[in-house]
């Protein structure tokens, strides 16, 4: 098994030959049992999807459903379980030698705050519910492939890490990522696949972003009494109608966001305290770059605008807190990862779509480890909304990609 998929993990000029090698691999016996094993049990692991779904799971509380992955993935046969300091849970399959070490992940977390509602609703063949397919879906990938492996019998020359992840929504800043490759796994890992999202899509080349938590304070008082006393949540007025006049390129992609805005105590009182979170994405370092500039002229001109309308120079003061930064990076299209990625999706019958994404990938990316994301299969509609979707229709084949993909990468 191993000899048919040398070819393969080299970087080629053309892709039919591997294509090719990929197809050939995905017929050896040990191979095609492992595919037909996932195939029959995607119903379970349309069930595991519900279930992990409807365990909340917001950035910096996903200890609860960290716990039901863990045990999840003793059931399904992974050694060494274990959760590091950070929180992500890590179960492994060892081959014949350590290396190559293939990671493969998803996150456990979701954009959704405590208190939503994630009990997931089925009409047909179609999951309603907030996170149902981003990126529950992805973890019930991953139990998914150590089960086929389990049950097929599969050996690997290589050996392969299975992690679920924490923080890699919103201002999570990758911190399970970070962790995992500079504290937990340093040094050890070859290659890195992140399942995200659905569908048959490949990223190699990742989204940078630099997201702030703006925060104005001042005295505050009586909206009555005190009034002609500067505003903090006018200040943060005056900076959104700015960043909202923003232009940016379309090519490269360029794009930015104000997420969310909190603060005051009621509505007769000045706010003493009002804060916003801005998100700033490109494709592009030089972009990125610009963009942040411009959002910090925006910023201290709305502060001093606010300030200047009540005469009073300094009354108002504002922070602007960095509290998420992905770098901009990509993974070399004839990298053996990416080629394999696209070669797996095609010997399933499917056709990649490749995209650009911003995810776990990101930070292994950076550090030089050939990365590439994958979705899950199905189709996914209204992520990042509480009326998110996923369709379940065929949704095996996404399942089937990255077990093939999964065994691909742990060979020699």
């Amino acid at each position: 098994m191993a000899a048919a998929v040398i070819a393969l993990m080299s970087p080629l000029q053309a892709q039919d030959p591997v294509e090719r090698a990929m197809s050939s691999f995905a017929r050896t016996a040990a191979v095609k049992a492992a595919l037909a094993a996932a195939r029959a049990d995607e119903s379970h692991t349309i069930e595991n999807q519900i279930h992990l779904s409807e365990i909340p799971a917001p950035s910096f509380k996903e200890a609860t459903r960290g716990d039901e992955v863990k045990r999840l993935f003793e059931q399904s046969g992974l050694q060494r379980v274990r959760v590091d300091k950070a929180g992500n849970v890590l179960g492994e399959r060892p081959g014949a030698a350590p290396r190559p070490h293939l990671v493969i992940a998803a996150h456990l977390d979701t954009v959704f705050p405590e208190g939503t509602n994630v009990k997931v609703r089925r009409e047909g063949s179609v999951l309603h519910g907030p996170g149902v397919g981003d990126d529950s879906r992805g973890l019930a990938i991953l139990l998914a492939i150590a089960r086929a492996l389990e049950r097929a019998n599969v050996s690997t020359p290589g050996s392969v890490t299975f992690v679920a992840d924490v923080g890699e929504e919103g201002i999570g800043n990758l911190r399970g990522m970070k962790t995992l490759f500079d504290e937990t796994l340093k040094g050890t890992v070859d290659r890195f696949v992140a399942i995200d999202g659905t569908g048959m899509s490949v990223a190699y080349s990742f989204v940078g972003s630099r997201r702030y938590r703006v925060t104005v304070k001042g005295p505050g008082g009586h909206s009555f009494g005190a009034f002609g006393t500067p505003n903090p949540i006018g200040a943060l007025g005056r900076a959104v109608a700015k960043i909202a006049e923003f232009q940016v390129p379309a090519d490269p992609k360029t794009t930015f966001n104000v997420g969310r805005v909190g603060g005051g105590t009621s509505v007769n009182s000045i706010p003493v305290e009002a804060w916003m979170e801005v998100d700033l994405r490109s494709v592009d370092r030089a972009a990125l770059a610009s963009l942040d500039t411009r959002l910090r002229k925006a910023l201290a001109a709305a502060l001093a605008e606010e300030n200047a309308r009540w005469h009073a120079p300094n009354a108002l003061t504002m922070t602007n807190e960095l509290v998420g930064d992905r770098p901009v990076v990509a993974t070399p299209a004839d990298a053996a990862v990416v080629q394999a990625a696209l070669a797996a999706t095609r010997a399933v019958g499917a056709f990649p779509l490749v995209n650009t994404s911003s995810s776990d990938a990101n930070y292994p990316a950076s550090l030089g480890i050939p990365s590439v994301e994958i979705g899950g299969g199905g189709r996914g509609a209204d992520a990042h909304t509480p009326s998110e979707t996923f369709d379940t229709t065929d949704s095996w084949v996404g399942t089937e990609r990255a077990v093939l993909l999964t065994i691909a990468l742990a060979q020699r």
